[in-house]
């Protein structure tokens, strides 16, 4: 079994991975982290991006935890990729960061979210990063 957490290098998904990363210890399963490269990504961004996937596969080394990360190109389904890896590696968790959202933001859930929520093959637990 594995837990599969949609990462980018933003704060919602810093919050995802560090909730998935605890749930993997918890657990005793393997990670699987699955990235999203950005179609308007400057070539500094993507730089920048790789340096933070590495930093990713580090700490979670250092932490003991098995892992996977799977790159997906820009212009992918971000949510058909989440849900084509929870259900290529029998996953028991997926874990995605939220937005905060304005009030009136709030009565629409982010698509891809959305269809994460509906189509997953296993629970889904949606994180917002700390306030602080």
């Amino acid at each position: 079994m594995s837990i599969v957490v949609g990462y980018l290098a933003t704060v919602e998904g810093r919050a995802a991975l560090d909730t998935a990363g605890l749930e993997a210890e918890r657990r005793g399963e393997s990670l699987v982290v699955v990235v999203n490269e950005r179609m308007d990504e400057t070539p500094e961004q993507r730089q920048e991006t790789e340096q933070a996937v590495e930093q990713v596969r580090v700490g979670l080394a250092e932490r003991g935890i098995a892992h996977e990360v799977r790159v997906i190109a820009a212009g992918r389904d971000v949510a058909e990729e989440l849900i084509g890896a929870a259900e290529d590696t029998g996953a028991s968790l997926i874990v995605i960061g939220l937005r905060r959202r304005s009030p009136v933001g709030k009565l629409i859930l982010g698509a891809n979210a959305q269809r994460i929520l509906l189509d997953a093959p296993c629970p889904v637990l949606a994180v917002k990063p700390d306030p602080s």
